[in-house]
């Protein structure tokens, strides 16, 4: 996709808030640093668009990102080891359920992976989750820049295998730094707004 016009809408805590424009939208889930807003700010061609932090779980909210008014980008908060308190971790988990489970323009889900690790158990719950429900999902192994490239081959069998993805769902290695996967990302997305 051609993206010159990009503004982030809103910051939502429960479908009051949601848009209601219609647009499809994707979202974008993950641990915390995983590399959300890198892809967020590669997809649309901006440097800083979508703020990274430093400090893991910064986001709270369930960030909206409209795109040429055309799509949403919905960036779901970080899940994992952010320093927040349990209460808080529970709150998140009310948000990102209802969003995901009641949201009739969700058109699919991007889940990315660090992929220097092995997934974690959090990715592997997330992907059951959506699984479940029956979402199309995208896996994004990102860092890849920070893996050589005679271990990539190992990589995707490493999240392969963890996650046990399913056979209509795909997997797309990716790095920020380099653009690596971006086309495939865009091309992902677009095939499943129409949906």
């Amino acid at each position: 996709m051609q993206v010159n016009n990009v503004s982030m809408n809103l910051s939502a805590v429960s479908s009051k808030q949601y848009p209601n424009e219609g647009y499809p939208e994707i979202a974008l889930l993950g641990r915390s640093n995983v590399g959300k807003s890198s892809l967020i700010n590669t997809l649309i061609n901006r440097k800083s668009f979508a703020k990274t932090s430093s400090t893991p779980g910064k986001t709270q909210t369930l960030n909206f990102y409209n795109i040429e008014d055309q799509l949403y980008l919905v960036d779901v908060p970080g899940y994992g080891f952010a320093k927040v308190s349990k209460k808080q971790r529970e709150e998140f988990g009310v948000m990102i359920e209802e969003y995901l489970t009641t949201r009739d323009v969700l058109k699919g889900v991007v889940i990315l992976v660090d992929g220097r690790h092995q997934p974690s158990e959090d990715d592997i719950s997330m992907y059951q989750y959506v699984s479940y429900y029956h979402i199309p999902t995208l896996i994004v192994a990102t860092k890849m820049d920070k893996v050589k490239g005679n271990q990539w081959n190992k990589t995707i069998s490493q999240v392969k295998k963890s996650m046990q993805i399913n056979q209509t769902d795909n997997l797309q290695l990716f790095s920020a730094e380099t653009k690596h996967g971006k086309d495939e990302v865009w091309d992902w997305i677009e095939d499943h707004m129409k949906a």
